[in-house]
């Protein structure tokens, strides 16, 4: 394993029933502070209306909570006092999400998603339907996605030091879900971050049109069908780098580690850097896969990739 994957944060996540939110008011400390104005709020999203169209932050106490809120307009940081221990668990605003965020731009630090569900299949800790969104040391887990988005070309995500675990399904009607699911944004950058034991669908798939995924481990050791480990499925440039990738033996598709243009060519993979990576199967496992598919047609740059048994560096289809 390399080195960078020592890097990625551990949370401890706090034990117990998930309770309402109002049930918190006793305790010393309020389940919800705007940062700003040192106002506390029962609900999570009467804290996110009191900022409105302005600025703020909102500080999560260390608890469960059995709430979710919409963001429709402004500035807003969701962060947890306690990294880790700060967890939005099993409640959906709109059957989409615990967090749907549509104002101007959205900044989460050290929250935990858990355990959403919804009827069509794609229930996510986070559903970012405008706007920018920096994500950092939070985890995503058990749910049928992690973060879910609409198109936004001018628009930028970036995910720091953050884990997604037992995320995925192709239970949906619709389709499958994934790990995480970006779709026609301007650019998404994901770093020091960890994917593990999906469930089904992609560990990251993205229709950005500039990705920068580095430094960063996919382990797929305990994946239940699931699939790519990364899918540009309209092509992209940028950059993956220093990621360290191992493939298990349930896969729903494992012909590829990383697919490039798999559905269209919407965005140009000219020169798409993909360089430096440590990619392998898991011990035991005797197949034959790509560790690049490339369906683009774009001359991509490979070099300093350590391969394991079994794997073609390059597969044009």
């Amino acid at each position: 394993m390399r080195s960078t994957t020592r890097l990625l944060a551990t949370f401890a996540v706090i034990g117990g029933t998930a309770l309402p939110a109002s049930l918190s008011l006793g305790q010393a400390a309020p389940p919800y502070t705007v940062e700003e104005t040192g106002r506390s709020y029962a609900r999570l999203q009467d804290a996110v209306d009191a900022i409105g169209t302005g600025r703020g932050t909102i500080v999560f106490a260390p608890m469960r909570f059995a709430d979710c809120a919409v963001q429709a307009e402004g500035e807003v940081t969701y962060k947890a006092r306690v990294p880790g221990q700060a967890v939005l668990d099993g409640v959906a605003c709109e059957d989409k999400a615990a967090l749907v965020l549509r104002g101007r731009s959205a900044r989460v630090e050290g929250m935990v998603f858990a355990n959403i569900r919804v009827a069509d299949k794609n229930g996510a800790g986070i559903r970012l339907e405008g706007g920018d969104l920096a994500v950092s040391q939070s985890w995503f887990r058990d749910s049928e996605q992690g973060l879910l988005t609409a198109d936004n070309p001018d628009g930028t995500i970036t995910i720091d030091k953050s884990t997604f675990t037992r995320l995925g399904t192709c239970e949906g009607g619709g389709g499958c879900a994934h790990s995480i699911y970006v779709g026609n944004y301007g650019a998404l950058t994901v770093t020091r971050s960890r994917f593990e034991a999906g469930a089904g669908g992609h560990y990251a798939k993205s229709r950005a049109a500039r990705v920068a995924i580095l430094n960063s481990s996919f382990d797929d050791t305990r994946g239940r069908g699931s699939n790519y480990m990364i899918d540009l499925p309209d092509g992209a440039t940028g950059r993956i780098a220093e990621n360290w990738f191992v493939q298990g033996r349930d896969k729903e598709n494992y012909s590829a580690f990383i697919a490039v243009a798999a559905e269209h060519r919407y965005h140009s993979s000219q020169g798409l850097q993909i360089e430096n990576n440590d990619a392998r199967f898991a011990p035991g496992i005797d197949r034959r896969s790509a560790f690049v598919a490339d369906w683009s047609g774009d001359t991509l740059s490979l070099s300093g990739n350590t391969l394991g048994a079994g794997l073609v560096r390059y597969e044009r289809r």
